[in-house]
């Protein structure tokens, strides 16, 4: 048996998961501003409900970013000190790309231009194509991920669904695409549970880190993450 638990603050969104050999539970809230305050009991609980301790864990994996900054510091930080404290593998997993991944759940279409608002103008964008083969997921990068403001993109040769808050910019992404999108899904947030799957995959193909080397990916240059040695309490 494998289990994951999986923990995203990267947007006003504070969601945990647990991946037990692809049956999954989630808690997942629209908290702004509450993410430092409720995820460590959000973990205990879900933990609880399953009847499982850190220690029953195979792996955490976490929404590695891009997003918000001090969401990303949250999560990653806890984190390295969940991991180090159990002394288990972490699994960075892009929230695009689990935003991409919610996409094709909620209405199986495979092409997904997965946007988040980067404020300052800008959006964090990046493309993948997403297929369910013989009850597994399949996920591939058609874009790189990039911070870019909208106007500078140039005409995209693939057609894409839109997904995520970046997809406030619609009236200038639309035109850049091929054919219309069947579905712009702005609302959605990346979720702890979509992280979960994608880290199942991940953990299979032995792509894990260390605590220490579990850091968010900001994409913008001046934005570092100083590694420390994690520390963490008695739990």
């Amino acid at each position: 048996m494998t289990v994951i638990l999986a923990l995203d603050t990267s947007t006003p969104a504070c969601s945990v998961a647990l991946n037990i050999d692809g049956v999954v539970l989630e808690d997942f809230r629209m908290a702004p501003r509450l993410h430092n305050d409720l995820i460590l009991p959000m973990v205990d609980q879900i933990l609880s409900q399953a009847g499982l301790a850190l220690s029953d864990l195979d792996a955490i994996a976490f929404g590695r970013g891009p997003g918000s900054f001090t969401g990303l510091r949250i999560s990653a930080g806890v984190v390295q000190g969940l991991a180090f404290g159990a002394d288990l593998p972490v699994i960075p997993v892009s929230t695009l790309a689990a935003l991409s991944l919610e996409g094709f759940q909620k209405t199986g279409k495979n092409n997904w231009l997965a946007a988040l608002d980067a404020r300052m103008g800008e959006i964090y964008m990046g493309g993948y194509s997403v297929n369910k083969i013989e009850g597994c997921y399949e996920i591939d990068s058609l874009i790189d991920e990039c911070v870019v403001k909208p106007a500078a993109l140039s005409a995209f040769s693939t057609s894409f669904d839109g997904v995520g808050s970046g997809w406030c910019y619609e009236d200038v992404l639309t035109p850049l695409l091929p054919s219309h999108p069947t579905h712009i899904l702005t609302d959605l947030a990346p979720r702890a549970a979509c992280i979960a799957e994608l880290a199942l995959l991940l953990f299979k193909k032995g792509e894990m880190v260390s605590a220490y080397d579990a850091i968010p990916t900001y994409l913008r240059d001046e934005i570092s993450w100083e590694k420390q040695a994690p520390r963490i309490g008695k739990r």
